[in-house]
């Protein structure tokens, strides 16, 4: 079966469209230059299930579960739904927890990090720099022999936890709505004010996050698949589709007025420059060691890739941790705990590499 997305006319369509469907998401509600983060989303999320109690940040975000389910149709529909599982699991678990901590550190996920530099904040090319220093890092371990180890294929009734999982935070998100002027329905938790009071309507939220997930799921889109790929094997495949996606956000904040150079006043962002490069350069690092970013993680948990679900539920864990032990930065600074969190977290990366070294 043809896969166009699989083309480089695919994967620069795929990032385009990633694009225009992130701004449009931010246009209509979501909060600036934060139209996708699904490391964002997912503590939005963990917050909505009461994972933790940071009030401006609870809702369970339907773009999270858009991802999935639009992963998990495709994956059906391609007859690539084809469940796995069994390499490494508490490994994943616990470099999620580590993505997700660190990047909270940053205040966004790879995927806003790009939305970012295309709003205009500057502190985000920080970011960059260091998530393309970590991946590299990563990469160097792949050369020596680094490897989780194969996963094994299980029951296809095994790959449909993961979607189901999903619908059941898509009816509580639809069957328990939003009181006004209430922060618990009785069921979920919804932020009354600040990023997790700011969204999308649900529908429109639920139908673009689907198409992304068929789409990324067709195109194998990864944040750092692009910067790996670079440093292995000069292959910039994957990179035109993300700098495709970046393109697209900076035309359309130019043309609505919405882009804004500098380092200072940028929506949701600090300047404190030292940990926004070392919560990337560890973001990029654990992603390299996880065999994907966060957004290309529940694309594959959709697909069937339970090992990738392991990650996506250490990736819940350390968005909550990150409010529950001061980890996560605030617009001003970065939290009482970050400092220590991005060095345990990068600390723990190097542990792992390193024993996971298969000599030949």
């Amino acid at each position: 079966m043809y896969n166009f997305f699989s083309s480089s006319k695919g994967i620069v369509l795929t990032g385009l469209l990633i694009g225009i469907g992130a701004f449009l998401l931010q246009f209509l509600g979501n909060p600036a230059n934060m139209g996708i983060c699904v490391v964002c989303f997912t503590r939005d999320t963990a917050g909505g299930i009461g994972l933790h109690r940071a009030e401006i940040v609870q809702y369970i975000r339907p773009e999270i579960i858009g991802f999935v389910l639009g992963s998990f149709a495709s994956a059906l529909a391609a007859k690539e739904f084809q469940p796995q599982s069994g390499s490494s699991p508490l490994i994943r678990f616990v470099l999620g927890i580590i993505t997700g901590t660190s990047a909270l550190v940053f205040l966004g996920c790879p995927w806003r990090m790009v939305l970012r530099i295309a709003g205009g904040d500057l502190n985000a090319v920080v970011g960059v720099l260091g998530f393309a220093f970590g991946i590299f890092i990563g990469t160097r371990f792949f050369k020596h022999g680094y490897t989780l180890g194969k996963s094994m294929p299980i029951s296809k009734k095994a790959g449909f936890v993961f979607p189901l999982l999903m619908l059941g935070l898509l009816f509580l998100l639809i069957f328990s709505p939003e009181k006004e002027g209430s922060v618990h329905n009785g069921l979920i938790w919804y932020s009354q004010s600040g990023p997790g009071s700011m969204h999308a309507p649900l529908l429109i939220s639920l139908g673009i996050a689907f198409i992304v997930g068929i789409i990324a799921q067709r195109s194998r889109f990864c944040t750092m698949g692009a910067f790996r790929d670079i440093f292995l094997f000069k292959e910039l495949h994957l990179f035109s589709g993300l700098f495709a996606l970046f393109a697209a956000v900076l035309v359309l904040n130019v043309i609505y007025g919405r882009f804004n150079p500098g380092f200072s006043g940028q929506p949701i962002a600090h300047t404190d420059h030292v940990w926004n490069f070392l919560s990337m350069l560890t973001v990029g690092f654990a992603a390299a060691l996880a065999g994907g970013c966060p957004g290309r993680q529940f694309f594959s948990g959709g697909e069937g890739n339970n090992d990738s679900v392991i990650y996506c539920i250490g990736l819940f864990v350390g968005t909550a941790f990150a409010h529950n032990f001061g980890i996560a930065s605030s617009a001003q600074a970065i939290g009482p705990n970050s400092a220590f969190a991005v060095l345990l977290g990068l600390a723990v990366c190097f542990i792992i590499a390193f024993a996971h070294i298969k000599r030949k």
